[in-house]
């Protein structure tokens, strides 16, 4: 069984808009593509073809994927979270107890994770252990060069 997927509501809306695109328009698209390459002669050499039809592969596989997605998605409720404790959507800034550097983190679920936005996942070595933590606490994080000791400062929308 598949892991659940936690999801804000706008992000569940642009996988349902990127499927309705895949099924509808990209499949017009592909199929005008088998069709184009089929005109140009035999199909057991007719490179374009093949291409093609491996692009459809593709293609449905991506649609099967999304729709998967779909099916395990939970949704969070941003209205409904109780920010006083670190959670999925939290803006969260810690300090590393070690080094006395802070780092600002937004914790997401796998699917959401941008390193360009500074999101991180709750299954992460530090995702996963400020997870539920308040503002104060200090938490170990188990990491390859050894546990470092973070301590939470805030927590926000």
């Amino acid at each position: 069984m598949s892991d659940r997927i936690y999801l804000t509501k706008e992000e569940l809306n642009k996988i349902i808009q990127e499927l309705k695109y895949l099924k509808s328009i990209g499949r017009s698209k592909i199929a005008k593509d088998i069709s184009d390459a089929r005109e140009k002669g035999d199909l057991s050499e007719n490179a374009e073809y093949h291409a093609a039809k491996e692009a459809q592969a593709h293609h449905e596989m991506k649609i099967f994927s999304l729709e998967k997605k779909i099916r395990n998605i939970k949704i969070i409720d941003t209205d409904k979270i109780d920010y006083s404790k670190v959670c999925i959507t939290s803006q969260v800034t810690i300090m590393n107890l070690d080094n006395k550097k802070c780092m600002t983190y937004r914790i997401v679920s796998d699917n959401s994770i941008d390193t360009k936005k500074n999101t991180i996942s709750f299954k992460s070595p530090i995702g996963k252990n400020i997870l539920h933590k308040k503002v104060n606490d200090i938490v170990n994080v188990n990491t390859p060069s050894g546990i470092l000791k973070f301590k939470i400062l805030s927590i926000s929308k």
